[in-house]
């Protein structure tokens, strides 16, 4: 006989596993077109746009792979992990189309930075016509990716760190391999990295796979001629022409497989990296002497540039007139937040979705978590995370083609299921540790007082979890306003969204109204993460004498 959570939980692997599934059928069926493939071949943008792709989004997975693992042995070995995350929730809540348009501001030929040092310095009179936004080397891509996967992979990382039993664990590690004549950065390395690291082969592979097929950054701040591949396949998609449109699909089918060869190629990388370790490990004898160095410049600086990018913004939002090379706008005016106001419903359409779409991602994730068994959750989490290891431009070619056969497309129900969609991933992910690794004595104690299952939740577990849960409706809130190519697609032009207003306003030369957008962008995930913090506070007792 089956059991009721057997029956639940089999019920919300449908109600979950067949949209996702479904999408990816749609969206790999799109690329059985023989006809898209040769004209895609005879392409010549093809080569140089695949290039660019894997170049930009190889080169940040790395350069933010190596940072967060400086930043985490930092605060592992000085202690200091929580003052390290502390501004986390900040960084998280900036969507990656704002901190685009933010650090385009602050590196633009006319941008803060040249002002600053014009024109005592540079000489500068007029902004140089320099490519310091979409280089042709895509470096202010790969800057924008680094400095946007960072604080992801750190949050990802401390959610292990903070387990009480991994905590407690590896810190005694760390001290008994420090009795060996290891230093603590070096006992970091050889002991707690091997063991951290496995742990973070899921979030550093949708890191890889978002590198390699992000569109809004690219359009942004990413070089143009050619662009990435993943935007010369959005351009193709949005084609009226079906052959056009056909070779749009199959360019997504090629970013499949380099992301694919791309997993393969770093796993490789990783396992010839614990070779080299476990073979340096045997030579006790010829371990290089440990650099010494404070690494706390790396976090003073990932703090300075987001807040460079919100200032940035802040500022760009109220400046009328500003001529170069001034640092500061000759006259303030809130012209363009009148305009945002007038245009409120943008607004108000972005905030239901971010609350419905989260509100339901996690329902889905707690019911999940707490019927499934064990090996079901383990089997099932690749297809959970379908959205993530997909490229957006494909992803969204099944979605739009679910929204069709649902007969929803251009429709509010349709964004809901692609934001929902996108959203559920993300908040299994961030609910998921602190859910499974739940003191089970609490419910043997409850079972032994006679409560049932119910009262446990209510009174005991859900509580007890509170910060996890508002903290993992933050994260899905944060993921939907962050919605661009789902929106754009699915909504056919009839509903828009402040990151379809920033992105689409960030190609004009109207800074102060695609500034207020940004920021607006970036302020409406930073209060529902305030409101998970206020929701997840500690609960504090005072005690009355007699």
């Amino acid at each position: 006989m089956i059991r009721p959570s057997g029956l639940l939980a089999t019920a919300l692997l449908l109600l979950a596993g067949l949209p996702l599934l479904a999408t990816a059928a749609l969206a790999l069926g799109a690329l059985f077109d023989a006809s898209a493939w040769r004209a895609l071949w005879q392409d010549p943008q093809l080569l140089p746009a695949l290039a660019y792709s894997l170049w930009t989004g190889l080169a940040a997975t790395t350069i933010a792979w190596w940072a967060t693992r400086a930043l985490l042995a930092q605060g592992f070995v000085q202690h200091s992990l929580d003052r390290l995350l502390r501004g986390l929730p900040v960084m998280l809540a900036t969507p990656h189309a704002a901190f685009a348009i933010g650090l385009a501001f602050l590196l633009a030929p006319s941008g803060w930075l040249l002002r600053a040092l014009s024109p005592w310095l540079t000489g500068f009179h007029f902004p140089p016509p320099w490519p310091t936004t979409q280089d042709p080397w895509g470096l202010g891509l790969i800057a924008a990716l680094v400095f946007k996967e960072i604080p992801f992979l750190l949050w990802t990382a401390a959610t292990q760190l903070q387990r009480d039993d991994l905590r407690r664990r590896w810190r005694a590690e760390h001290t008994l391999a420090q009795t060996l004549g290891y230093t603590p950065r070096r006992a970091f390395a050889r002991v707690v990295w091997p063991q951290l690291a496995p742990r973070l082969t899921g979030p550093l592979l949708a890191v890889l796979a978002y590198g390699l097929t992000v569109v809004d950054m690219a359009l942004v701040i990413g070089p143009a001629r050619p662009p990435t591949l993943a935007v010369l396949a959005w351009q193709w998609l949005q084609d009226a022409d079906l052959a056009t449109n056909a070779q749009g699909a199959a360019a997504g089918g090629v970013l499949v497989l380099a992301v694919g060869l791309s997993v393969l190629l770093w796993r490789g990388v990783q396992a010839l990296a614990r070779r080299r370790t476990l073979r340096s490990d045997g030579r006790r004898g010829r371990l290089p002497a440990h650099r010494r160095s404070d690494l706390s410049w790396g976090a003073w600086l990932l703090a300075g540039v987001y807040a460079a990018v919100l200032l940035a913004l802040a500022v760009g939002s109220v400046a009328g007139i500003w001529p170069f090379p001034a640092l500061w706008p000759e006259a303030l005016t809130a012209q363009a937040w009148h305009s945002v106001w007038a245009s409120r419903g943008t607004v108000l359409t972005t905030l239901g979705l971010a609350a419905a779409s989260s509100a339901l991602a996690l329902a889905w994730a707690v019911a999940w978590l707490e019927c499934a068994p064990r090996p079901w959750d383990a089997a099932l989490r690749p297809l959970l995370y379908l959205p993530l290891l997909l490229p957006a431009v494909l992803w969204v070619v099944g979605l739009y083609g679910l929204a069709l056969w649902l007969r929803i497309e251009g429709r509010w129900p349709a964004l809901l299921l692609a934001h929902t969609l996108m959203a559920l991933p993300y908040a299994l992910l961030a609910l998921a540790p602190a859910y499974t690794g739940f003191d089970p004595r609490y419910r043997a104690i409850s079972d032994s007082l006679g409560h049932g299952r119910w009262h446990f939740l209510l009174r005991v577990k859900w509580p007890l979890l509170r910060r996890a849960l508002a903290a993992s409706a933050a994260v899905g809130a944060a993921v939907s306003v962050a919605q661009y190519l789902p929106t754009l697609y699915l909504g056919a032009g009839r509903w828009a969204t402040v990151t379809t207003e920033a992105v689409t306003l960030a190609a004009g030369a109207q800074r102060s109204l695609t500034s207020a957008y940004a920021g607006l962008q970036w302020l409406l995930p930073a209060l529902g993460f305030a409101l998970a913090a206020w929701v997840g506070r500690p609960r504090r007792f005072t005690v009355t004498g007699t």
